[in-house]
């Protein structure tokens, strides 16, 4: 095993123990791995929180090859997303909330995208061409799922995709908080046909009064999330070719945080 590199954002012992158990041991025989988990994780996490190409991770890290094969397949296998759910139920019980939450806050974001192949569009609203990422938060600002899209995508229609997945796996889920670009029956009706219990959609606008910023209710939570997520240098233009990618980023950023809040 080579040395563990050490960065400001690398991973302290406690939070590296907390990740090791969520993550499946190699598989006996053949060669043993030249780098360890850790090293593994502190490269993703470094490429995230500096934005910068896998090509270019420093050399003391494992060559980017290997690292960005093990993203890719732990996102193939859909790791990411069992960690994250693990986390944020260890999360919202250490604050004192049951593991899964009764209400919830669904609001989207427009991001340009970078020069390369992929899906994209124009958000006419916005006036940005890239693409649009749809979360939906708890009450803590922690996500409990995301959707990225083309940003031509419609919020409302983002959302059915979004809560079509949402509805068989939030059981305890009752009350959505959203803005006004999600008013209408659609939403609504999906979760009333699909899941077979009543959720209440309450769209939450700003006074016709206001002039300039302030905060409205429980919208600021999800837009406080959207502020995290643009501490991560990754994360504030759409680098990925895949959507899905894309959304295992957004995942791990959320990795990230939630490690610190049971870590700090």
């Amino acid at each position: 095993m080579q040395p563990i590199p050490c960065y400001p954002g690398s991973l302290t012992d406690q939070q590296f123990d907390t990740l090791q158990k969520l993550i499946p041991p190699r598989p006996g025989g053949g060669r043993p791995p030249t780098h360890s988990h850790r090293t593994i994780l502190d490269a993703i996490f470094y490429v995230l929180r500096s934005g910068c190409a896998w090509r270019l991770l420093p050399h003391d890290f494992a060559p980017w090859s290997t690292v960005y094969g093990y993203f890719r397949r732990w996102r193939r296998q859909g790791l990411w997303q069992q960690i994250h759910d693990r986390l944020h139920g260890w999360v919202r019980r250490a604050a004192g909330k049951k593991p899964t939450p009764s209400a919830a806050i669904l609001d989207s974001q427009s991001v340009k995208v970078a020069d390369q192949t992929g899906p994209r569009g124009y958000d006419a609203g916005k006036k940005i061409k890239g693409r649009k990422r749809h979360l939906l938060v708890d009450t803590l600002g922690l996500i409990v799922a995301v959707l990225v899209t083309p940003a031509d995508v419609q919020d409302r229609d983002g959302a059915r995709r979004l809560l079509v997945w949402l509805a068989q796996q939030a059981s305890r889920l009752r009350l959505i908080w959203a803005d006004g670009g999600y008013t209408g029956a659609p939403v609504a009706w999906l979760w009333g046909l699909r899941s077979r219990r009543r959720v209440r959609l309450e769209v939450v606008k700003r006074p016709d009064q206001q002039r300039g910023f302030a905060v409205v209710r429980k919208r600021w939570i999800v837009e406080r999330t959207f502020g995290w997520l643009m501490k991560q240098r990754r994360l504030r233009c759409d680098y990925e070719q895949l959507l899905e990618t894309s959304e295992t980023m957004i995942q791990i950023a959320m990795i990230r945080l939630m490690l610190r809040r049971l870590h700090p």
